[in-house]
C-alpha cells in the first residue's frame, strides 16, 4: 500500500485539515464532489471507528481528457484525499499519480499527471 499512496502528517484534527483543503479547493474553482465521514457512518450502524473521512473532488475537463485517453481511469476518478486520525496525529493520503499513470498506461496525459501532482503537493502540504 506504500508505494501506491503518499502520505502526509498533519497536527489538525480530521475534520479541521479537511475543512481547511475544502476551502482552498473552494477558492480554486474545484469541485467538490462529496465528502465521507467513515466514522459518523460506523457511528450509525453502532461500530465505533477512529475518526476519518474522504474527500473527493476534480475537474471534470482535466479528468475528461484523462479518460479519453483510457476510460478505465475512471475508476480511479475524481480525486480523493483521506484523512484519519491516529493516535495523536492525522494522517492524510492520497493516491501517487505516477503510479496511477502507470497503472493506465497512461502515454499521452503525461504533462497533465505532472500538473496534478504538483496541485495535489501543494493541496495537501499545504
Amino acid at each position: 500500500m506504500k508505494n501506491l499512496l503518499i502520505k502526509h502528517n498533519t497536527d489538525l484534527s480530521v475534520k479541521d485539515y479537511l475543512d481547511k483543503i475544502e476551502k482552498i479547493l473552494n477558492e480554486k474553482n474545484v469541485k467538490i464532489f462529496a465528502r465521507i465521514n467513515h466514522a459518523e457512518a460506523a457511528k450509525d450502524a453502532g461500530l465505533l471507528l477512529q475518526d476519518e473521512e474522504v474527500l473527493i473532488f476534480g475537474n471534470p475537463k482535466v479528468g475528461t481528457a484523462l479518460m479519453k485517453e483510457n476510460p478505465f481511469i475512471g475508476i480511479e476518478l475524481p480525486l480523493k484525499i483521506l484523512a484519519w486520525r491516529d493516535q495523536n496525529k492525522t494522517i492524510v493520503a492520497y493516491q501517487d499519480l505516477d503510479k496511477l499513470a502507470e497503472q493506465f498506461n497512461l502515454k499521452t496525459s503525461i504533462d497533465t499527471i505532472n500538473l496534478l501532482k504538483e496541485f495535489m503537493k501543494n493541496l495537501v502540504f499545504s
